[in-house]
């Protein structure tokens, strides 16, 4: 049986059902620079926010720039996803990540200068910010293809978990290190130094020999990617329900959740405040991204949790729940505990849905496909300024998060029925046939 779907006749290649060992993909020499790397330069990706939307807000003080923010962060991933996975499927994937890892290196230098030269305006400062983000989503696709290559299927998941992990290390330290270099260094000299954190996965990537094909055969040059070709892809996809329920679930969690709490976590610090609101509002920043860690750690270590559709449902139900009744609650140290259930969840969510369609997809369109899931899981996320952002200055931002998880719960039961009726319908029709 696949661990991925569970599908009795279903094996991607021979080996996937096999029990890998725990932290397998640290042990693999490949594998274990590449998630440092990734690490270091999530951790980077967040400096740059600290620094640079600090140093807009004191010099415009706009309230719309600041939407944008979020905005130009994210809608890249929803229209150009697919189109880069298709880049990630047809080049070498070590050479498209250096691409994005230099787009955000030179988006800080060209920060850096501005501000240093004080010829910051609003109209240069929007393209810095959507440029940053394209890297972002030129950036993965491809990171998904090297860790299969890494890899291969039997230790996938593990690789999937571990690169989440980092990433949320990243996240977790990256407002730390850039309030450090904010503080120590000025907006110039940080901003600067943050090209640093850049580098150590760009020059790992001249240094390895996998390029995201390698376990399939090398680089096919296959036909560039158009909009037909998108329509086919997704259209395949669409006769897949394990798939199609995968993404469905990112999605929902990115629309009705996604980056929003943390735009809102200044409310729910003031309000939640024990003591000082400052404190509080580090304290509950830390808690959510410290989930994702404890989270990574935790699927590595028990190794209970298998990549399969019961196990996404289940979860992202969890990260749906756990975000209800943090938006409800009064009391701070409950709210402190539910965002750190709530990010176990939400990484287990995501890394399982990512590991299957990983899986699921045929070699040839793997990136593809991925681009297909980071539409949902990423794109969508700039659709949470509108669920909780605008929704919250109607009715205030705890009602706004509240309805808006309380929908993400039960989207999430709804994905689950069709996507396990599904798979029980299709294993019903084999075993008849």
């Amino acid at each position: 049986m696949c661990s991925a779907c569970g599908v009795p006749t279903h094996q991607p290649e021979s080996g996937v059902a096999a029990a890998p060992r725990k932290f397998a993909a640290l042990y693999n020499k490949d594998c274990r620079p590449y998630l440092i790397g990734t690490g270091l330069a999530m951790m980077a990706d967040n400096i740059e926010h600290v620094i640079t939307y600090w140093v807009l807000w004191e010099k415009f003080q706009s309230p719309a720039l600041t939407g944008f923010e979020v905005i130009s962060h994210w809608v890249p991933f929803l229209l150009f996803s697919v189109y880069f996975g298709g880049l990630a499927d047809r080049h070498d994937c070590r050479r498209i990540i250096q691409a994005a890892q230099a787009l955000f290196m030179a988006v800080s230098v060209a920060w850096g200068v501005l501000i240093v030269t004080d010829t910051l305006e609003v109209w240069n400062a929007c393209v810095l910010l959507i440029l940053h983000g394209c890297a972002g989503a030129i950036w993965g696709p491809g990171e998904q293809l090297m860790l299969h290559d890494f890899v291969g299927p039997a230790e996938l998941p593990s690789a999937v978990r571990l690169n989440a992990t980092f990433r949320s290390l990243g996240i977790l330290f990256g407002p730390v290190v850039g309030s450090a270099l904010l503080l120590g260094l000025g907006p110039v000299a940080g901003i600067f130094a943050n090209v640093a954190f850049y580098l150590p996965l760009t020059v790992f990537l001249f240094r390895t020999k996998f390029t995201g094909h390698t376990r399939d055969g090398g680089i096919v040059r296959r036909p560039r990617v158009g909009l037909m070709d998108s329509v086919r892809i997704l259209k395949e996809i669409s006769g897949n329900p394990t798939m199609v329920g995968m993404i469905i679930l990112a999605g929902l969690g990115a629309f009705f959740v996604g980056a929003s709490m943390q735009s809102s976590m200044p409310i729910f610090a003031q309000d939640l405040g024990a003591g000082s609101a400052g404190t509080a509002y580090g304290v509950l920043l830390f808690a959510n991204g410290a989930g994702g860690v404890i989270g990574g750690i935790l699927l590595e270590a028990t190794g209970k949790i298998k990549p399969n559709v019961p196990a996404a449902v289940i979860s992202t139900a969890i990260y749906g729940l756990s975000s209800l009744f943090f938006a409800l609650t009064a009391s701070y140290p409950i709210a402190v505990a539910l965002l750190v259930i709530g990010g176990v969840a939400n990484l287990a969510s995501m890394s399982i849905g990512q590991t299957v369609v990983q899986l699921l997809a045929k070699p040839e369109e793997r990136g593809r496909v991925i681009g297909v899931y980071s539409v949902s899981a990423n794109g969508l996320r700039a659709g949470s300024g509108f669920t909780v952002g605008l929704l919250g200055s109607a009715v205030g931002v705890h009602w706004s998060l509240g309805i808006s998880a309380a929908a993400l719960t039960v989207g999430t039961g709804i994905a689950g029925w069709y996507s396990l009726g599904s798979r029980r319908a299709r294993q019903l029709h084999q075993v008849t046939d």
